[in-house]
């Protein structure tokens, strides 16, 4: 019902993550109506009239307990809820053998895929700035780092969203459904430059990734910069294609 203002979910696990999204939001909005409502009931109940003195009142204890208790119950049951899902997404990593490393810095983000030794650190990397590309049906690991500052991985339509903090690895996944083009907004504030610093995946069929990354990862693109973290970093590939749909 409420998906029509959500981007579209393209992700396998996003259904979980909007079913909990909703559920919260109509307890939040049926909490902010029936305080509403209790609002205006006493700014006319107890509204100034002549002859009428104010008083003070101690409050009602039992009231408070209950206002107090039950949004405690319902902290604990979105908890629990919300349990499997965050299991699934965040504490478990399904088995894939494709593995970028994305790192960002004020303001891009580097995409890096291992060469043909399938190890990244290597004069075989290919890195890219600003874009990534994945093939769609397929888990896709993203090793998290930062250059300099604190950034933030955000792809709405995957429901992805992970800090990249200086000095960690974080790793974390996504699986994508539907082929197309996906903005990447960093989603921490990160300087000056922090609103123009965004990029795109390119999700691919199959045959479609296949073919970029016979043209871009093992043919045509320059090797990638040792992974040596030196100041200023320049990209070093960068092929500047739109997805192939």
């Amino acid at each position: 019902m409420l998906n029509w203002w959500l981007p579209e979910n393209v992700s396998t696990y996003g259904q979980e993550i909007d079913w909990l999204f909703h559920l919260i939001y109509y307890i939040t909005g049926g909490v902010f109506l029936l305080v509403t409502v209790a609002l205006l009931s006493f700014l006319v109940i107890y509204r100034d009239r002549p002859g009428r003195r104010a008083r003070y009142t101690h409050g009602n204890t039992p009231l408070e307990i209950v206002w107090t208790v039950v949004p405690a119950l319902i902290l604990v049951v979105l908890t629990f809820l919300s349990v499997p899902a965050w299991s699934r997404i965040k504490m478990t990593m399904p088995q894939t053998d494709f593995v970028v490393q994305v790192t960002g810095k004020q303001f891009n983000w580097q995409v890096t895929y291992p060469g043909p030794d399938g190890r990244f650190g290597t004069a075989d990397d290919k890195t890219f700035l600003d874009e990534m590309h994945v093939p769609v049906g397929k888990p896709i690991r993203v090793n998290l780092r930062s250059q300099d500052v604190i950034h933030s991985f955000f792809v709405p339509q995957f429901r992805f969203k992970q800090d990249a903090v200086p000095g960690r690895e974080i790793p974390q996944w996504f699986e994508v459904t539907k082929p197309g083009q996906y903005e990447v907004p960093c989603a921490e504030l990160c300087g000056f430059g922090h609103s123009g610093m965004r990029a795109w995946v390119y999700a691919h069929t199959a045959e479609d990734y296949t073919r970029w990354a016979a043209e871009n990862l093992r043919a045509g693109a320059a090797p990638a910069a040792p992974e040596a973290k030196k100041e200023p970093e320049k990209p070093v590939a960068k092929t500047g294609g739109r997805a192939k749909k």
